[in-house]
């Protein structure tokens, strides 16, 4: 095909919404769960099939399947920017945040797929690309786990040659001292440490925790040590936080107002986001234009195999998250899960698109 030609009429989209136990019970320090629900969706025009999806609810499905599909049909698929204007349009009386941009994130990931797969191109390269490999860091560390398997997933990650993993904590400061010092034991001192409280601390106890247990054990980031939402107290943290500590939030973004609100609070050291919940590639990539405007960098947050294409054409990424329960969930989901080098994942310039297929058999197992 030509750059200056439309595409082919979108003919169909598919919705499989599955729902996976996770191998173990997790928690972090606000939740816990015993399983993750995955909304799948396939966009077809012209022979192929472009692939996108998003962690979410069930009501994220229904949003796609009957507000989304209906008004992509017939639609000119390379006609991002439109189609993703018109999508938050759909949805203005019951969003456009939260399970309705989600259920956009799934659909705007699956139109891009589709347009590199139409030029049978990868998408790193329809992006354009700003490196050709992204440093990650291992993520999980959940608060169910004994002290055993901390040591082993941390201390594994470090093996294969991670230059960051990440842990969960809660408000117990003696029981986050005993983790986080089996932590530091597992990954050794030229790892670095990171951890996330998901919101569970006031900001003096967030405070004390950079004063004692951050400094003890040489944290170099902490992430939403309180709530997200709370602008005033992750500003007062970052301010007071010894200086080798970064501050981190915005993993629940769902707009671009709310990243910039963020950043103009000047409340963290490293903004993060994620593609399936801003709005997919499209809501991403505005989000690391919003970063090179202030000179913060931006960080990726879960769904690996998802983001490294995006991740490698953003300006001002600095890693994306190794997510336990996503990485097992897409290698297990997904024919082309990226390869791992050097603590660094490296996309596959062999396969169009973002390169990953779904393994049918493995998804009817799961379909809610």
């Amino acid at each position: 095909m030509k750059l200056d030609e439309k595409g082919p009429p979108i003919t169909a989209v598919d919705v499989l919404p599955l729902t996976v136990p996770t191998d173990e019970p997790e928690a972090d320090g606000t939740l816990e769960w015993t399983e993750t629900t995955m909304i799948v969706v396939r966009i077809h025009a012209g022979g192929q099939t472009g692939l996108g999806y998003t962690y979410s609810q069930k009501g994220a499905a229904s949003i796609i399947q009957d507000v989304l599909a209906p008004a992509l049909q017939q639609q000119d698929p390379f006609a991002i920017a439109a189609l993703w204007s018109m999508m938050r349009r759909k949805v203005r009386n019951f969003g456009p945040g939260g399970v309705a941009t989600m259920a956009i994130a799934a659909v705007d990931v699956a139109l891009w797929d589709l347009k590199a797969r139409l030029f049978q191109a990868p998408l790193v390269t329809l992006l354009g690309a700003a490196r050709t490999h992204v440093p990650i860091y291992g993520s999980g560390g959940f608060l169910t786990y004994t002290h055993e398997r901390l040591h082993a997933q941390l201390g594994g990650w470090a093996a294969e040659g991670l230059r960051f993993v990440k842990m969960k904590i809660g408000a117990d400061l003696t029981r986050e001292r005993d983790r986080i010092a089996v932590a530091r034991q597992a990954i050794g001192p030229d790892v670095q440490l990171f951890i996330d409280a998901n919101g569970a601390l006031t900001p003096r106890e967030a405070l004390f925790f950079c004063e004692t247990l951050c400094r003890e054990h040489n944290v170099s980031w902490f992430e939403e040590p309180v709530s997200s939402e709370n602008l005033q107290g992750l500003h007062h943290i970052r301010k007071h936080a010894p200086p080798q500590l970064d501050i981190a939030a915005g993993e629940y973004g769902f707009d671009p107002v709310y990243f910039r609100l963020m950043l103009e609070a000047e409340s963290v050291d490293v903004l993060q986001a994620d593609a399936t919940r801003c709005g997919g590639y499209t809501g991403f990539l505005q989000v690391d234009a919003l970063c090179d405007a202030f000179e913060i960098p931006l960080s990726a947050h879960t769904a690996p195999a998802l983001h490294l294409p995006v991740c490698c054409a953003a300006q001002k990424l600095r890693h994306l998250e190794y997510f336990h329960d996503h990485v097992r969930l897409e290698k297990m989901l997904f024919e082309g899960f990226p390869k791992l080098e050097h603590g660094d994942l490296v996309p596959d310039l062999t396969r169009p698109g973002h390169g990953l297929s779904l393994r049918m058999e493995v998804a009817e197992r799961y379909r809610v």
